[in-house]
């Protein structure tokens, strides 16, 4: 469990795993994002625990704890969680992981493996919360991007500066249009870490409220569009990259905004 808490980089490395699991608050998080955005370290700790959680949950790796492992699992747990005084257990994070350990051995009779009984340990202890989805990052991202105060990190409407800037922080090139006479004033640009990568994120206004464009490689089509806890949503994908527009302006009007981006890219 010590090994993998210290990995990363010394800054940051203990919050990962919180980070993962959803624990810390927006602010931290918001941090932390635009932190992975360049620290290779604390990215690779991050893929290395998701790639841990998909192998164990694979299918076909499955057998029955033999109830004497089982036993003596939950006996060595006990008496680890009664070494930390009852009075200060809502204080101490290891108390809290003994005992969040003890519930699962003690209500699951099926684990991947005795091989891997401390890998299930350890991976249940760092990241129990599933990983969120693509819609749930990105509403997340744009929330946090208005309550951390991180909206850009280039700012300027004029979209030969915030294009120009993106190279060498990302690995592709976004288009950046200004759509100021679409009544979508261009606010600036940032780097984002979302669903493993690195991503574009242009800011856009309408009518004083925030529109957030993350932009980043994938080869699809079409279009959708949705809405999730008061924000809407929409989605294309032109020349190779996938667009998300999200922001809590009128379905309509965020229609408008895709509209108007794909006119000015030519696309």
């Amino acid at each position: 469990m010590m090994e993998g808490q210290k990995r990363g980089c010394g800054e940051w490395g203990p919050m990962l795993h919180a980070f993962i699991d959803g624990e810390l608050d927006l602010v931290r998080a918001a941090d932390l994002d635009a932190h992975l955005v360049g620290c290779p370290d604390c990215r690779a700790e991050i893929e290395r625990v998701r790639a841990v959680r998909q192998r164990i949950g694979r299918d076909g790796v499955r057998f029955r704890l033999p109830e004497e492992v089982r036993s003596k699992v939950l006996s060595a747990l006990s008496q680890e969680a009664e070494m930390v005084p009852s009075r200060s257990l809502s204080d101490v994070p290891t108390a809290r992981v003994w005992r969040r350990l003890f519930r699962f051995v003690r209500d699951w009779s099926f684990i991947p493996s005795l091989a891997m009984l401390a890998a299930s340990a350890m991976l249940f202890i760092n990241t129990p919360a599933p990983n969120l989805g693509i819609e749930d990052q990105l509403i997340s991202s744009h929330v946090q991007s208005m309550l951390a105060n991180h909206l850009t990190d280039v700012e300027t409407s004029n979209q030969h500066t915030v294009k120009p800037w993106f190279n060498g922080r990302i690995d592709f090139s976004p288009p950046v249009n200004d759509l100021s006479k679409d009544g979508f004033p261009l606010v600036g640009g940032r780097v984002n870490y979302l669903d493993g990568r690195v991503v574009a994120a242009l800011v856009y206004r309408h009518n004083g409220h925030v529109i957030n464009l993350f932009i980043w490689p994938q080869v699809n089509g079409g279009q959708a569009a949705s809405e999730r806890d008061g924000y809407n949503m929409v989605q294309w994908w032109a020349g190779g990259l996938v667009f998300w527009a999200v922001s809590d302006i009128s379905a309509a009007d965020l229609a408008n905004f895709r509209t108007s981006f794909i006119r000015a890219s030519g696309s």
